[in-house]
């Protein structure tokens, strides 16, 4: 977390064809900090924690894939130095090459990543992370209806989909999340990152917005035609759902399944490509998301609680 009396930079990255929604609600929630809780609260709005700008190849305006006006703040060559980029998701055809299309952006990509900025993706954005050269033999996680579009074009990337974020790189620089609204969670990792984990949950309950803890796995397997199933640990997963706030999951578990522990972490981990470790921290993290979710204002009245 940097000092509160600086701004955090966030730079959203727009191309022609970006998804407007995701591009403008970023630029919302990272406005969020800080600012809104206040002002729902107390009436009074609060000091804004990021500085979100919309940063293009140049200044020039253009409509986005769906017809909306975006007008860049900043071009390449004078845009402030972000601590965070953010490169929202846009229209590309599923599996195909945009290779060279996008080298003002790779480039620019390149430098603030090697600057020190961490760089984010969201759904179809980790291609332009690909375009980079910023893939390579890793990790990473896309829309599940652009896996190829990874897979085909860019050497030695594991795509998971089974993951909502996926972190990499020197210090997790990198951090691609998944599709869809995934953005979301994108946005919310990135403030409690570099703001904080109350801030985040704050940001969250002004949006009401959920995390998506399960990950993309139910819309994939929709595209796949091999599907691994254990019914034990099916049934253990739908336990967890019921029972996150289990202090000790993972030996609750074991003892549910009949395994040894050894066994159980070693099917767990081939059906849900977590390891325990993960597991015990998603189970602390909901918890913690349960216990803020709890400690609501007490000033204005039950029916504010319940919107709030």
């Amino acid at each position: 977390m940097l000092d509160q009396d600086s701004p955090i930079n966030v730079a959203l990255l727009a191309v022609p064809e970006v998804t407007a929604s995701a591009l403008f609600g970023m630029f919302d929630l990272f406005s969020s900090p800080g600012r809104d809780w206040p002002f729902i609260v107390k009436g009074e709005a609060g000091q804004q924690r990021m500085r979100p700008y919309v940063v293009a190849r140049s200044h020039s305006g253009f409509r986005a894939a769906n017809g909306i006006w975006v007008k860049p703040d900043f071009a390449f060559g004078d845009s402030p130095p972000p601590q965070i980029v953010c490169i929202p998701d846009f229209f590309i055809n599923p599996g195909d090459s945009v290779a060279g299309l996008y080298e003002p952006e790779a480039r620019w990509l390149r430098r603030t990543h090697e600057d020190g900025a961490l760089l984010a993706s969201a759904c179809s954005g980790a291609v332009l992370l690909g375009e980079a050269g910023l893939l390579i033999n890793c990790e990473a996680t896309i829309h599940w209806g652009y896996v190829t579009t990874l897979s085909n074009n860019y050497p030695g990337v594991r795509v998971r989909l089974d993951r909502s974020l996926v972190l990499r790189g020197e210090a997790q620089r990198i951090v691609m999340a998944g599709g869809g609204s995934s953005w979301q969670d994108l946005a919310l990792y990135l403030i409690a990152r570099f703001v904080g984990l109350k801030e985040a949950m704050e940001v969250a309950k002004v949006y009401m917005l959920q995390w998506h803890d399960l990950g993309q796995q139910p819309f994939a397997s929709l595209m796949s035609l091999r599907q691994t199933v254990d019914a034990v640990i099916n049934s253990c997963q739908k336990w967890l759902a019921l029972n996150y706030k289990t202090r000790a999951p993972v030996a609750a578990m074991v003892a549910l399944s009949g395994l040894s522990e050894r066994s159980f972490i070693r099917r767990f981990t081939k059906a849900t490509g977590m390891t325990a470790a993960g597991l015990r921290t998603r189970a602390s993290y909901r918890r913690s998301k349960a216990d803020a979710g709890n400690n609501r204002p007490d000033d204005r009245g039950d029916r504010q609680r319940n919107r709030l």
